[in-house]
């Protein structure tokens, strides 16, 4: 062979390695089709949709917009206009969770916001803030019943800085009191074992507890990531997240029968949306 020869294939050879690393495989968790969602457009005033939290109805879903200190109620199979109460003032308002009666909103300072008079004329806030200093970023929150706490996993903490993990703390619904340590870690290493890709930081943007699995589904906009972890924070299971259908991924929540909602906000000129994933608990 000449090296005329030897020069192509080797030119071949460093183009199939580089389309192969670059060809993401997109698969599913089990008892889901990612790539077969419904999906439900929003309106106008909702395109900042952030954290989402489905009714008790399953008809309509609660949610936050995350310019405005509001909560929203949209009927997703309708076009008609959103009820919604005010709490505060405007803001970066990130995500919103429920222990079944009371109704936490996470700023992304991480300030905590126990809103009361919800569907009243009567709604106002009392602000919690986390006892910690130096720079936090948050855009995550969920209801963890087995210790009656709502948890927070940082999107971009200082003191997490060049450690390898996310720090995740815990706000004590019976004393309302952060907890004095991390309630959990996330490792970042493993996060990049599942998926082949270096990956300097991890952002989550969303996250809930699966009400059958009882595994942690955590959703990451800017690496376009679902990373499924015990609810301890270890890394179990990591999927990537087609561009074309998860726009923005900011907000995550389940009906009790496991079927997945996901609200992606404005991005790339599309309109927001909220996407359905119906759950099958046999093998698909």
């Amino acid at each position: 062979m000449t090296l005329r020869h030897l020069l192509i294939v080797a030119v071949l050879l460093t183009s199939c390695n580089y389309y192969n690393n670059r060809d993401k495989k997109y698969e599913s968790p089990k008892g889901y089709k990612l790539g077969e969602p419904t999906r439900f457009h929003v309106r106008q005033s909702m395109q900042e949709i952030s954290g989402i939290v489905l009714a008790p109805d399953e008809h309509h879903i609660l949610a936050i917009n995350d310019e405005q200190g509001r909560v929203f109620s949209i009927d997703v199979t309708g076009n008609t206009p959103y009820p919604n109460w005010k709490f505060d003032k405007s803001g970066d308002y990130e995500d919103l969770a429920t222990d079944g009666k009371n109704w936490i909103v996470l700023k992304s300072n991480g300030h905590l916001y126990h809103v009361t008079g919800l569907f009243s004329d009567s709604t106002d806030a009392e602000a919690y803030k986390l006892p910690s200093d130096g720079k936090k970023e948050f855009e995550t929150l969920y209801y963890d019943p087995r210790n009656d706490g709502m948890v927070m996993v940082c999107k971009a903490c200082e003191d997490d800085k060049g450690k390898g993990y996310n720090t995740a703390y815990r706000f004590d619904m019976k004393t309302w009191t952060f907890d004095e340590a991390p309630f959990f870690r996330i490792n970042i290493a493993d996060i990049e074992r599942l998926t082949n890709e270096k990956m300097t930081l991890f952002k989550p943007s969303a996250a809930a507890i699966h009400p059958i699995e009882k595994r942690l589904y955590i959703l990451s906009a800017v690496n376009r990531l679902l990373v499924i972890t015990d609810l301890d924070g270890k890394v179990l299971e990591a999927y990537n997240l087609k561009h074309t259908i998860f726009r923005q991924p900011e907000g995550i929540s389940f009906a009790p029968n496991g079927d997945m909602y996901i609200s992606n906000e404005t991005a790339d000129e599309s309109s927001a949306n909220i996407l359905k994933f119906k759950y099958n608990q046999r093998p698909l």
